[in-house]
């Protein structure tokens, strides 16, 4: 059985019109990846309203780690819509968000006491955990890290690397934001090794505070524990852990932003567990809730607590029905056992990703953690010149052929993997088959034999 069927050219007639109603009501700077429009979705299964189905390797952008529309979650928004939809916390409070609260702060790494506040968006999880990590230290200092990406807003697009198109005359910036050095070992510099390169990133660190900023001024330093956007980049442990005990050193709050790495993504209900550290502050969203707009920010008890009533919140931060969806996703994940199929998932992209790297020399790197998984495209492996131009035919040659799938990076020139975790072994086969179809198309190459 083939689930991928794309039986129109795309844009379809019928997407084709809505297309020029988005011409007329919609601003240019709300991008698209596939000119195509969603009917429906179940499962790893988008089907458009022209009737062609794909294959979801994208996720809503890693937001779908649970699957479209899972039974459990759909009951549970049914049943939450039956009693209401939104007092508004703030007015009148609802014992779903003490319970998500209670769960989120159970599963989150450490044995001290957290708390957690619920918000709407990844990025207002990161303004938030920025208000409470200056509320506490009484320092104004925030650093993020080269490559990295945080969010939309003024502050988290300040702490957000990458200037087109996120930032790109938009300024001036939000002030006091420093951005530190992150390791990507594929593009170190000369013919160092990697533990030479290791070091000497961590000795740039410490050289940032000599540099750039004091530490005595630094309120958080925020890491995505795998860098999302900046083309799926996974960063050794002891660089991880070093940072750490550097924002131990100087009472810096240490941050982890989970937004895309969270929710059995890496294997783990948090990509920071792979590093055998206990973060200060931890944000989520994306996954957290199958889709309904939720995220939150889960932290130690004293740290969390430094604010004073009325200094947080919003009109709909924790909503009810992101409440009822984010409990059935955390009683899915155990049910299901998804932890362990992320792992599962991710030990099959990547030896598929081996053989097509043993294959083809345009593949300059292959990396991932648990089923957040990437390939880097590149024009030569000794200049490692990045080609997005290979990158983005792949991707149009996938979607033509049923395949849902991003890019990412600095370049343009990563594809990266965000396919539910619920896939099926004969859905995840067929859209790795996808993919090297999409490949050798690409590439203009034949087919070899393995």
């Amino acid at each position: 059985m083939k689930y991928a069927n794309v039986k129109s050219s795309l844009p379809g007639s019928i997407s084709k019109s809505l297309l020029e109603r988005r011409e007329k009501a919609i601003p240019r700077g709300v991008s698209y990846g596939i000119p195509t429009f969603a009917k429906e979705a179940a499962g790893a299964l988008v089907t458009d309203v022209d009737g062609n189905t794909f294959i979801d390797f994208a996720g809503a952008i890693g937001t779908i780690n649970v699957g479209h529309r899972h039974p459990k979650v759909v009951d549970a928004l049914k049943a939450q819509i039956d009693q209401y939809i939104h007092t508004g916390f703030n007015v009148m409070m609802y014992e779903p968000y003490i319970e998500l609260a209670e769960k989120l702060a159970a599963i989150a790494p450490g044995n001290e006491d957290k708390k957690v506040i619920l918000l709407n968006s990844g990025a207002e999880a990161v303004e938030n955990a920025v208000k409470i990590a200056r509320k506490y230290t009484k320092r104004p200092g925030i650093i993020s890290f080269t490559r990295g990406f945080h969010g939309r807003t003024l502050m988290t697009m300040s702490m957000t690397s990458k200037v087109k198109p996120y930032k790109f005359e938009f300024g001036p910036f939000a002030s006091e934001v420093y951005k530190a050095p992150y390791p990507y070992f594929y593009r170190k510099p000369g013919n160092i090794s990697d533990e030479e390169y290791e070091n000497f990133i961590i000795e740039e660190f410490k050289n940032f505070f000599k540099n750039d900023v004091a530490p005595e001024m630094v309120a958080a330093v925020v890491m995505e524990p795998v860098q999302g956007e900046g083309g799926f980049i996974v960063p050794s442990k002891k660089f991880v852990q070093a940072v750490y005990d550097i924002c131990h050193e100087y009472g810096i709050l240490f941050v982890a932003d989970e937004i895309q790495t969270g929710f059995c993504r890496t294997g783990r209900y948090f990509a920071i567990e792979h590093f055998d550290i206990v973060p200060d502050l931890i944000t989520v969203s994306k996954s957290l809730a199958a889709g309904v707009p939720l995220s939150g920010v889960i932290g130690r008890s004293d740290i969390m607590d430094a604010a004073s009533p009325g200094e947080l919140g919003g009109t709909y931060c924790g909503s009810p029905l992101g409440c009822a969806a984010a409990l059935a996703v955390l009683d899915i994940i155990e049910s299901e056992n998804l932890n362990a199929r992320g792992e599962q998932i991710g030990k099959t992209v990547m030896n598929k990703f081996k053989n097509w790297y043993d294959r083809f020399e345009f593949i300059g790197d292959i990396r991932g953690l648990g089923a957040m998984c990437a390939i880097e495209l590149i024009k030569d492996r000794e200049t490692k010149e990045p080609n997005k131009d290979l990158t983005n035919r792949i991707i149009a040659e996938a979607n033509k052929r049923g395949l849902l799938l991003l890019s990412a990076g600095i370049y343009g020139n990563v594809i990266r993997l965000l396919m539910p975790i619920t896939i099926t072994d004969e859905q995840l086969q067929e859209g790795l088959e996808i993919l090297e179809q999409s490949i050798l198309a690409a590439a203009s190459i034949e087919k070899v034999s393995f």
